[in-house]
């Protein structure tokens, strides 16, 4: 094992074994559906924001973003200023109007609204790009695993899978949410452990540190520029970061979901508003632990970006040191594959398997059903990560997760909006604005991705769904 002694796997297995034991047992007691998907409706909402924080970075930040600014500098964290912007107008439009009708997952909204097959629609568009964005996410949480181990990245995919699943299925969301809430303390520790550690790695410290970064360019944090092939500019991180989250924190199931489990809507957003304050001050720890990484190796070359912070951890730090770091890895990883498995299984019993079978009210089976879809998305999404190893050279799984989330946030977005704020449109204009919302999109990316950026992708899918339905609608209703 590369750098990893016994006190460090003593740690590691120390927290893996608490974490699933504690994850399993605060499912006890469950009595239906409602229980195992949305804790009752009774979540404490200084937990759901800890839990939304953690579902939404992970493993990401942990491993990938240290790699964007060791590559770059800390633009990246310009997104962040959309990020809070998003999360303001969802809690001011989208939330509100969950609340009203007491639903069970996002895409119940577009039902009452405009009908089953626009539910369908957005629920399998939602399963598609969480099961190819979450597989990217595993995937990246399998490096640290594998270079500890020397296992091959599909063993180690396979066990951190067969590790979350066991607590996800016994807990369900109460689960979920209070296990996420003690993992992203973890792996905040381990980024502060980090920082202090290349602290002493690095002749001068951070003066040092920061005073090299300065004289390479590397603490810039805002550019203004306006080129539309640039990811991360100031205005591709408000505006596009700003409909990003819409998307994500608006219409995604697995950040609803949590939502949802909040007493009232009045939790639920002091939840989602005061987790983009903590994703700022998140980001921000992690690139300047990328900003360390780059002093402590000079600049040089890796492989994949993503391994760098992995490759310090295994090599670099005190025996005992690696174990809690490792741990923390592993805590950003688990949060967010359990809260992926957790909202697959809810949007397939509640949006397909509930309506099909006329069980709607039926708490006992949805319960059963929901643990079944649970092992079935977990086998899915372990499948995918191994599917993406030959696929991910020469990209930061950050980037990679966030361009495949871009393409289809736009037209979910649209579809909301056209709900929510468009009175003629109906469930056929909605459809077909959301396709087109999405075709465009893909096509872009498909032909002219380095020309626009991904962070413009929901803002660009978001106006053309708005405006082929609203066309579609307003002719819809002239012909009735």
């Amino acid at each position: 094992m590369i750098g990893f002694e016994k006190l460090d796997l003593a740690v590691l297995v120390v927290y893996l074994a608490a974490t699933t034991a504690w994850g399993a047992w605060l499912g006890r007691g469950q009595t239906g559906g409602t229980d195992y998907f949305l804790g009752n409706r009774e979540l404490p909402w200084g937990a759901v924001m800890l839990s939304v924080v953690a579902t939404e970075t992970s493993t990401l930040t942990f491993l990938s973003l240290p790699g964007v600014a060791y590559l770059g500098s800390l633009v990246f964290l310009q997104l962040t200023f959309g990020y809070l912007v998003g999360r303001i107008v969802v809690s001011a439009i989208l939330l509100p109007a969950y609340y009203r009708g007491k639903l069970t997952t996002a895409y119940a909204l577009l039902e009452t609204r405009f009908g089953l097959r626009a539910r369908h629609f957005t629920s399998g568009i939602f399963m598609i790009t969480r099961l190819l964005a979450d597989s990217v996410r595993l995937f990246a949480t399998s490096i640290p695993l594998a270079l500890i181990t020397g296992w091959p990245y599909s063993l180690s995919i396979v066990v951190i899978g067969l590790l979350t699943v066991v607590y996800t299925y016994f807990g369900g969301i109460k689960a979920v949410v209070w296990v996420d809430a003690l993992q992203m303390f973890l792996y905040l520790v381990g980024a502060a452990a980090a920082a202090v550690a290349l602290s002493g790695l690095v002749d001068g410290g951070w003066a040092a540190i920061l005073a090299q970064a300065s004289v390479a360019g590397k603490l810039q944090v805002l550019d203004f520029g306006l080129v539309l092939s640039r990811p991360y500019t100031f205005w591709a991180g408000l505006v596009g970061g700003a409909f990003l989250t819409m998307g994500s924190h608006g219409v995604d199931q697995i950040i609803v979901q949590r939502l949802l489990t909040c007493k009232d809507l009045r939790a639920s957003q002091k939840a989602l508003v005061g987790s983009g304050i903590m994703v700022m001050a998140q980001f921000a720890i992690f690139l300047m632990v990328g900003m360390g990484l780059w002093a402590f190796y000079q600049g040089r070359s890796f492989e994949r970006s993503d391994e760098i912070f992995a490759r310090f951890i295994v090599e670099e730090l005190p025996v005992g040191l690696t174990g809690l770091l490792i741990a923390g890895v592993f805590a950003a990883a688990m949060s967010s594959l359990s809260s992926s498995i957790n909202s697959l299984a809810s949007v397939t019993a509640y949006d397909f398997w509930a309506p099909a079978t006329g069980r709607q009210n039926d708490e006992q089976a949805v319960l059963r059903m929901g643990k079944l879809f649970t092992l079935a998305w977990a086998a899915l999404l372990i499948a995918g990560a191994i599917l993406f190893i030959p696929l991910s050279q020469g990209n930061t799984a950050v980037e990679v997760a966030l361009g495949i989330q871009s393409l289809v946030y736009g037209g979910l977005l649209g579809g909301f909006v056209l709900g929510v704020l468009v009175p003629r449109a109906d469930e056929r204009s909605v459809i077909i604005g959301m396709a087109s919302g999405i075709g465009t999109v893909t096509l872009i990316w498909l032909t002219a991705r380095t020309e626009i950026a991904w962070p413009w992708f929901v803002l660009i899918g978001s106006l053309v769904t708005v405006v082929v339905g609203t066309v579609l609608g307003r002719g819809s209703a002239e012909a009735r």
